[in-house]
C-alpha cells in the first residue's frame, strides 16, 4: 500500500502544480472564466470578487499540489483536497449538463480540453483524493519540519510571484488568437468548411401542474389554459469552421465600420488598447508620448482602441494629450482577449501581430532602420 499511496501522490501532486501553474501564465484568464461562471449561474453579484477569488484558488492549487508531494500537514490538505476536488467537479459537471460554459479554463487557453475530459478527469482527480483522504493517517513529511516548511514558503512566493509578474506584464506564453505571428482579420474569417450551428428554439408550458416542451412550429399560442414559463434555445449542429476571431470591429466617431481598412493596410500600425480609461493604470505616459512621436515622424499610423463610450473617453483623451490621436471603439471583451493589461500596446505589420507590451514595459525608443522597427 505504501507505494500505491506515493504513486497518487505524485500523480495527484503534479497534476495540481501543473494546472495552477498553466494558469498562473494568465491570472486573468480564469478571472474572465470565473465571471462566466457567475453568470450562467445568476450570481453576478460575485464578479467584483473573482479576481481574487482567481488568485487564491492558482495558488492554493501550487500549494496544496507541493503538500501533497511533501505530505506536509496532510491531515489538513487531505481534507481541503477532497473540498476542492468536489467544489471542480460541480462545476465541470455543470458545464457538461448544462452546456452553458464550452470550457471550464481547468488549463487556461494554452491547454484546451472538452468538457466531458474534464468532468472525467475530475472525477478520477475525487476519487484519488478521497483514497488519500482516507489513508491520511499513514502518510508522513518527505522531509523533516523545518526543510518541508521552507520549501511550503518557497511555493507560496513562487504561485503570487508568477501571477505578480504576469498581471503588471504579459502572460509567459500567449495562447490567445492574437499572440504575434497571427493576421488579425485573417483570423477574423471564417473557414472553408465553415458551417453555422443548427439552433431551434424551445418553448416550455405549463398546464395542470405538469410542464411540457414545445417547438416554435406547434406550441399552443391559441390555447390559453397553457402558461408559458420559459424559452430555451436548443443547440441541434454545433457550428463548423467559426472564425477564431468574432468581435474585433473597430468603430469611428460616426459609427462606421473601419476594421478592413485598418487591418488590411500595408505597413506598420500601433494599437493603445485601454478597457477603461477610469480604471487604465496610465503609467510610463511620456514614453507612450515618445513612441506617438516617433510614429508620426516615420508616418507609422498610430491609433487609441477604446472599450468606453466616446463621452466618457474624451475627456480622458484630453487629460492625457491624446486629443489628437484617431480613437477607434473596440468590443470589451475584443480588447481583454487581445491584450491582458489595461492598458496596453501592440504593433502590427501588414496586419501581423509583430509585438505586445503591457503599461509596465512600453519601449524607451522606436527607430527605423532599412525599413524595420527597432526598438530599445
Amino acid at each position: 500500500m505504501k507505494y500505491v499511496l506515493w504513486a497518487l501522490r505524485i500523480i495527484v501532486g503534479v497534476l495540481f502544480i501543473f494546472s495552477g501553474i498553466v494558469k498562473a501564465n494568465d491570472p486573468m484568464g480564469l478571472v474572465y472564466k470565473m465571471q462566466e461562471f457567475f453568470e450562467v449561474l445568476n450570481m453576478t453579484f460575485m464578479n467584483d470578487w473573482s479576481f481574487v477569488f482567481s488568485v487564491v484558488m492558482i495558488s492554493f492549487e501550487i500549494v496544496c499540489g507541493v503538500a501533497v508531494l511533501l505530505g506536509y500537514s496532510f491531515r489538513l490538505f487531505a481534507t481541503l483536497l477532497v473540498l476542492l476536488n468536489v467544489f471542480f467537479t460541480f462545476l465541470t459537471g455543470y458545464a457538461l449538463v448544462s452546456g452553458k460554459v464550452k470550457e471550464c479554463g481547468c488549463f487556461g487557453a494554452c491547454i484546451k480540453i472538452s468538457s466531458e475530459a474534464t468532468f472525467y478527469k475530475d472525477v478520477v482527480l475525487l476519487v484519488l483524493s478521497l483514497v488519500l483522504f482516507f489513508y491520511r493517517n499513514r502518510i508522513t513529511g518527505l522531509f523533516n519540519r523545518h526543510i518541508n516548511t521552507a520549501i511550503m514558503i518557497i511555493a507560496v512566493v513562487f504561485s503570487a510571484g508568477i501571477q505578480w509578474w504576469a498581471l503588471q506584464h504579459l502572460p509567459f506564453n500567449d495562447c490567445m488568437p492574437y499572440k504575434p505571428g497571427n493576421n488579425i482579420w485573417e483570423k477574423l474569417q471564417p473557414g472553408p468548411d465553415y458551417k453555422p450551428a443548427v439552433i431551434q428554439s424551445m418553448f416550455t408550458y405549463q398546464k395542470d401542474g405538469k410542464k411540457q416542451e414545445f417547438t416554435q412550429d406547434n406550441y399552443p399560442w391559441k390555447d390559453t389554459t397553457w402558461k408559458f414559463v420559459e424559452r430555451k434555445d436548443k443547440v441541434i449542429t454545433e457550428a463548423v469552421g467559426e472564425p477564431e476571431v468574432h468581435d474585433f470591429i473597430l468603430t469611428d466617431s460616426d459609427n462606421n465600420d473601419q476594421t478592413q481598412a485598418i487591418l488590411t493596410a500595408k505597413g506598420y500600425t500601433f494599437f493603445w488598447f485601454v478597457r477603461e480609461f477610469d480604471k487604465a493604470h496610465m503609467d510610463n505616459m511620456d514614453k507612450l508620448h515618445g513612441i506617438m512621436a516617433k510614429a508620426a515622424a516615420m508616418h507609422i499610423p498610430f491609433y487609441v482602441l477604446s472599450s468606453s463610450d466616446r463621452p466618457t473617453s474624451m475627456p480622458f483623451m484630453q487629460q492625457w494629450g491624446l486629443t489628437g490621436v484617431p480613437m477607434f471603439t473596440l468590443d470589451g471583451t475584443a480588447s481583454k482577449t487581445a491584450i491582458r493589461t489595461n492598458p496596453g500596446l501592440m504593433l502590427l505589420k501588414d496586419g501581423i501581430i509583430q509585438k505586445k507590451w503591457s503599461f509596465r514595459d512600453y519601449p524607451a525608443d522606436v527607430t527605423m532602420n532599412n525599413g524595420q522597427i527597432e526598438f530599445k
